[in-house]
């Protein structure tokens, strides 16, 4: 029957995601956000006047706002790497993010060994076979419009994530909140933030190959327009505990950023057409007869072109003694489908957001996510207050 259930469920859940994702596309208004810009990528000028706060902000970690836009976002001095929760700084770079550049953006490695589990530690299921991948339905936005790719740079260079666009309880219909991996905004206890945090939702709309896209119309690579996240939260467990294959951080591995259009001023949701709704009293893994993960993989054998989704009845993974258990399920994807929305079909057939992916094995068989909890719930309700009314 296992093997049954899932394959059953897939239908379900994914008639779900398209019943709730926008019954338009994006008008011309919307598109082409990406092409703003004439200035260079690799340089990251802009003429764009950086907002006061910001600037002050810089200022406050001895950073001159110009030289910042002009080319020192690209100096990583672990002196001078903004680290704590506070510290966040992201001034939108306009016209950094071209089609061009998120192409060659590479996917973080949070992997672990394979067989690096065992199934003593806590509540550990044995390890599900391997689900693969199945290539969403095009266009996105018509199947799967929340689900888009989180662009960012780090120490290593351009790299790329998943998210999901969910919603803002203090701003209903007009949701600015994307939810994603810790991981893809902080590097945990050895960094600091992540920089140039922009959000892409229905990255590839046509679905075309990475030679295809060399071609496409901006409004293709980007149908709604590029989100630069103008605040960030991620936990404090993965701030001082996070690591570069998840480490004792992996269960608290979720991120909630706030983001808003590079142009225009439509709220994300307004734009988008739907956000989704988050869950962190979801039932045990025992209760739930299938769940589903949806990204962009980026690594081999994928090349991060193409939104995918895995659907499989989920079981339980504890990392180390005292730590909370986490999701796991099996699925094909690789690094790149990080960050992606975890999601349950609830009571009506709507979806809600359990969890994102955080970790995997290097032979790719399964994804690990973390259980939403209080500590998550927290987040996501400061950041909804934070931003209310806005």
């Amino acid at each position: 029957m296992r093997s049954i259930r899932p394959l059953l469920a897939v239908t379900g859940l994914a008639a779900a995601l398209t019943l709730t994702a926008t019954a338009c596309g994006p008008t011309g208004d919307e598109a082409g956000g990406t092409s703003a810009s004439s200035s260079p990528a690799d340089t990251g000028t802009s003429g764009a006047e950086l907002p006061a706060d910001l600037a002050d902000k810089l200022r406050e970690h001895g950073v001159d706002p110009e030289k910042w836009k002009n080319g020192e976002w690209k100096n990583w001095d672990k002196d001078t790497w903004l680290r704590e929760a506070k510290d966040f700084v992201n001034p939108v770079i306009e016209g950094l993010w071209k089609p061009e550049r998120m192409q060659s953006a590479k996917s973080p490695q949070k992997t672990m060994a394979a067989g690096a589990v065992t199934g003593d530690q806590g509540a550990t299921d044995p390890e599900p076979r391997p689900v693969e991948a199945v290539a969403e339905e095009k266009p996105y936005h018509r199947n799967a419009a929340p689900v888009g790719k989180v662009f960012f740079d780090a120490p290593e260079g351009s790299m790329v994530c998943s998210a999901t666009v969910i919603k803002d309880p203090k701003n209903p219909g007009k949701s600015n909140l994307v939810w994603t991996a810790g991981h893809c905004v902080h590097a945990g206890k050895a960094g600091g933030w992540f920089r140039n945090i922009a959000f892409v939702p229905a990255y590839n709309d046509l679905g075309k190959s990475p030679a295809a896209l060399e071609k496409a119309a901006p409004q293709e690579v980007a149908p709604y327009g590029v989100y630069w996240a103008d605040w960030v939260s991620t936990s404090g467990e993965w701030i001082s505990q996070g690591g570069p294959t998840g480490g004792e951080g992996a269960p608290y591995d979720y991120a909630v950023m706030h983001v808003k259009p590079e142009n225009g001023t439509k709220s994300l949701e307004e734009t988008v057409g739907v956000a989704l709704d988050v869950d962190f009293n979801a039932p045990q893994a025992a209760g739930i007869p299938a769940m589903g993960a949806w990204g962009y993989p980026a690594a081999p054998p994928y090349d991060g072109a193409l939104m995918h989704k895995c659907v499989d009845r989920p079981g339980r993974l504890t990392l180390t003694p005292g730590t909370p258990t986490m999701w796991r399920i099996g699925c094909t994807m690789t690094g790149g489908s990080s960050g992606g929305g975890w999601f349950i079909e609830k009571p009506g057939g709507k979806l809600a957001l359990v969890s994102n992916t955080s970790i995997g094995p290097v032979t790719a068989g399964w994804l690990a996510g973390p259980r939403l909890d209080r500590g998550a719930e927290q987040i996501y309700t400061m950041m909804s207050e934070k931003f209310a009314g806005q």
